[in-house]
């Protein structure tokens, strides 16, 4: 499935099963055209952006930084310093970028959207 393609399957998702916590959704683009990501606009004022390459690079990445201070991010940028978790070189980014543990988010990008604000959800249902 071409990125553009994921990105919008992706979008649907999000407006048509997490319309209660995801607010607005839109791909953003390079100065080429190119789908860069996919923006997710949360009810609490954050933000989730979802980052795929052709080459099979990820990021899901919920940014809360001018909420709380923190970030939660699954990614699977092969850092050196994370090369001890067992699922490297997958990841998970828990409240700070200098810490992380093992990611069992699917390789399937419309499954791991769900995945990934089944956790958002969780998370703001919590901080009520």
């Amino acid at each position: 499935m071409a990125i553009l393609q994921v990105y919008q399957r992706q979008l649907e998702v999000a407006m048509q099963k997490f319309g209660d916590i995801v607010s607005e959704g839109e791909i953003i683009y390079t100065e080429s055209k190119e789908p860069l990501k996919l923006r997710l606009n949360i009810v609490d004022g954050s933000i989730v952006d979802v980052f795929y390459s052709s080459g099979g690079k990820y990021s899901y990445h919920w940014d809360r930084r001018i909420i709380n201070g923190t970030i939660y991010r699954h990614d699977n940028a092969p850092h050196k310093r994370w090369r001890e978790i067992k699922t490297f070189p997958k990841h998970f980014h828990e409240e700070t970028e200098y810490a992380a543990k093992e990611s069992y988010i699917s390789a399937d990008p419309l499954f791991a959207i769900e995945e990934f604000l089944e956790f958002v959800k969780s998370m703001l249902i919590g901080s009520v």
